[in-house]
């Protein structure tokens, strides 16, 4: 009994992360392979984006107050327009080529999309690793149990020390797929939050430079 209990214990000591990627063939290592990379290209992403719309909030935070602190649009303009750094100088810049309340809502609205769509890049590959990775995992699942099968069949052994690491290995890359997918869903989920969330100050900003030329004309 104590021998049976050594010969099926033995396998599962062997069965690490290292050793189901060294015995996987091919197909497997490369699915694993791209979903690592995946993974790890969604974090980067994700951290670029995080930190690139905390700087924009900040920034869009600094404007509104200078802009609502009762000063002139001349001292607005020479203050931001005139080298514009971030999207709410960039669409004062753009508003104040033609000032009236037409020509500053198309202008201004025009860029403000501009600058949404900008800041919208790189949540499409979030979007991407969310939805295929955990089919691509799936897949090498798949192809991982294929070849526990045809395994079994050559060997005529389904003793579990024989099986165990082909399935291990199989569900290895469907763990693989929901580790890379998971925390894509959630950043595309949370960024495009905060996106949604900037484009309405962005937007409020249009309507806000549209009536205050409607006024000063």
């Amino acid at each position: 009994m104590d021998s049976v209990a050594v010969e099926l214990a033995q396998p599962a000591q062997e069965l690490t992360i290292f050793y189901l990627f060294m015995r996987a063939d091919i197909i497997v290592k490369a699915v694993m392979a791209i979903l690592l990379f995946m993974s790890v290209w969604s974090w980067a992403v994700a951290i670029e984006k995080f930190l690139q719309f905390r700087k924009a909030a900040s920034q869009a935070a600094r404007f509104e107050d200078d802009f609502w602190a009762g000063g002139s649009i001349d001292d607005l303009a020479n203050r931001y327009a005139r080298n514009p750094r971030d999207p709410f100088s960039r669409v004062l810049a753009a508003a104040l080529r033609d000032w009236d309340s037409f020509s500053v809502s198309r202008s201004g609205g025009a860029e403000a999309n501009r600058e949404l769509t900008r800041m919208e890049q790189g949540l499409g590959i979030l979007a991407i690793v969310g939805s295929s990775a955990p089919f691509i995992g799936l897949f090498g699942t798949v192809w991982g149990i294929m070849n526990s099968f045809r395994s079994i069949a050559a060997s005529r052994d389904t003793n579990l020390a024989v099986v165990a690491p082909g399935i291990a290995e199989a569900l290895f890359a469907t763990g693989l797929g929901l580790v890379a997918a998971i925390p894509a869903v959630i950043f595309f989920n949370a960024l495009s939050s905060q996106l949604a969330k900037y484009a309405v100050r962005l937007e409020g900003f249009v309507d806000d430079l549209s009536a205050l030329a409607a006024r000063e004309g």
